[in-house]
């Protein structure tokens, strides 16, 4: 039997030591297609921050605030959560990204960043299409074209059952990892931070070096709800397809860390940040002179969030990956196929994984800081895609139900957004804290429209 949103919320919350979390009230009928139970999945995972959140409300009271969520809207909320008017959004993908046949199976190429089209181009040559990258593909075996495309710097996953990938040195070593691996930091570091009346995370600075996707999405959550987000990009990151869906509620600028200046910027903002959360892999940080020792020495009282694709331990600790390669890689994109009866990958009818660990990354930043609040000691957490990805695997397959109506008006708010792009409108918040409305302050802009200060 497949788990439902409720199982999903108390997993997440168990995962963070919350067991007395409460339950959200749940609305809606229906699901997305697919062989895994993804509506029930972004229900949970979003009651599970909005509990964090209701629990950080309630301490001063005693009596945590009712959460609901709607099922409908959460689902539409993994999707896209914006709707252009007299606009279109980018095309998500690089011409060339995609799912192949190789000799003896399937592998997916990610190339929608220059570098990691390259490092494919390097092993396959320059292709204008995806029928040159097909015919370039079709000679290969999938693990060899892997392994050589990762070795160049680049990004591709062969496709793997669920039982091949248990079998994996990764996967055994992701599935021995915690959902969330939750670390105290010594010392006392007590904040004159206070969660404030209808707006819980106003004043709340927080730090976001994040990108595609998992991490933007915690941080819109938690600019939702007050938190000044202030989200730094090295000069040349542009991420055209998602900017106007995950700037929402968003300061961003620009730093080189490689330059003595913007280094001297960096530090001040992180020593004056509540909260860090960074998406980079493991060792990025450590190479710019900024490791978890420097970052705590310069910020002694910093909650420290972070994430990456495949894990932290294993051989494959610190690999490039994005939801959609650690989907071939973990067999769901093998258990789609089976399900459809295709003759190719079928993944997830939305980036899932990528959504949900931001819901729990949020929820984590959010128990963090009502535990600093509570013992004056800061800590820090890390999250993976493919540990996400191990909590749907374990829920098992959806149960034969209605599909989710197509998006309608009323889905979306009243009023429209003036983005940098142009008005849009933005469906309704998926989320219902009691006494305190999820709403955003500023609306969608480019990447590197701010300056690098905070409010």
């Amino acid at each position: 039997m497949a788990a439902t949103a409720e199982a999903f919320s108390r997993a997440i919350s168990a995962a963070l030591g919350d067991a007395d979390a409460g339950i959200a009230v749940f609305t809606g009928l229906g699901g997305l297609p697919s062989a895994f139970p993804v509506t029930d999945f972004a229900a949970g995972s979003i009651a599970a921050a909005g509990l964090a959140l209701a629990r950080l409300v309630g301490a001063g009271s005693g009596t945590p605030p009712t959460v609901t969520v709607d099922r409908r809207l959460a689902s539409l909320w993994f999707g896209a959560s914006i709707r252009p008017v007299g606009w279109g959004l980018p095309a998500p993908w690089d011409p060339v990204a995609g799912d192949y046949r190789t000799r003896d199976g399937w592998i997916r190429l990610h190339t929608n960043a220059l570098h990691h089209r390259r490092a494919a181009e390097r092993i396959l040559g320059p292709q204008g299409d995806r029928d040159g990258m097909a015919a370039a593909v079709a000679g290969w075996d999938k693990g060899a074209l892997e392994a050589a495309i990762v070795a160049e710097g680049g990004c591709a996953a062969e496709m793997r059952t669920a039982a091949e990938w248990l079998a994996h040195p990764q996967g055994m070593a992701v599935a021995a990892e915690p959902l969330v691996a939750l670390t105290e930091a010594g010392g006392d570091t007590p904040s004159g931070w206070r969660p404030q009346p209808g707006r819980p995370l106003a004043g709340l600075r927080v730090l976001d070096l994040t990108r595609v996707l998992a991490g933007p999405v915690a941080t819109r959550f938690l600019a939702g709800y007050g938190a000044a987000v202030l989200r730094i990009d090295p000069p040349d990151w542009h991420e055209p397809g998602l900017e106007p869906d995950v700037t929402l509620g968003k300061r961003c600028a620009r730093l080189d860390l490689r330059r003595a200046e913007d280094r001297a910027t960096f530090e001040a903002l992180l020593g004056a940040a509540d909260l860090l959360l960074h998406g980079y892999r493991p060792d990025a940080l450590d190479r710019l002179g900024y490791g978890a020792a420097a970052r705590r020495a310069l910020a002694p009282g910093l909650i420290d969030v972070c994430l990456d694709a495949y894990g932290w331990s294993g051989p494959w600790a610190g690999r490039r990956g994005f939801d959609s390669l650690v989907q071939m890689s973990s067999g769901i994109a093998r258990a789609g196929q089976d399900w459809r009866g295709a003759d190719g990958p079928v993944p997830l009818p939305v980036q899932a994984l990528d959504h949900a660990t931001g819901y729990i990354l949020a929820a984590t930043a959010i128990h963090l800081t009502h535990d600093r609040l509570k013992t004056g000691r800061a800590g820090s957490a890390r999250l993976s895609l493919a540990r996400t990805a191990k909590l749907l695997l374990d829920a098992g397959r959806a149960e034969a139900g209605a599909d989710l109506a197509p998006d309608i008006g009323s889905d979306a708010a009243s009023g429209l957004e003036p983005t940098a792009w142009g008005a849009a409108r933005r469906l309704r918040p998926p989320l219902a804290v009691d006494g305190a409305a999820m709403r955003w302050d500023l609306p969608a802009r480019r990447l590197g429209s701010d300056s690098a200060i905070w409010p």
